[in-house]
């Protein structure tokens, strides 16, 4: 599965299921910050960032409040998913 996980002004494109709240939460908290070296935990280690998806293959999206707002591009891309069916959960 392939999902976006949106936070603030920042975005990942996932390989992964669709992770609960807590989770996404998780993954956004590891991934804002960069850690040279550092292994994934353990828990964490069904969904990776992929850089090359296509959005039609998009299948969840979750949105987690951040320091800034959403990108226009990515409200785009939400609206769309929306559109096609897809529901977009926001914390």
């Amino acid at each position: 599965m392939v999902g976006i996980l949106v936070h603030g002004d920042n975005h990942f494109i996932v390989r992964g299921p669709h992770p609960d709240l807590d989770t996404a939460r998780a993954l956004v908290r590891h991934w804002s910050v960069i850690r040279i070296g550092a292994a994934t935990p353990p828990e964490l280690s069904p969904w990776r960032i992929s850089t090359r998806e296509f959005r039609e293959d998009l299948e969840w999206a979750i949105v987690i409040p951040g320091d800034g707002g959403t990108s226009p591009a990515v409200e785009q891309l939400l609206a769309e998913l929306a559109a096609r069916g897809i529901p977009i959960e926001r914390v």
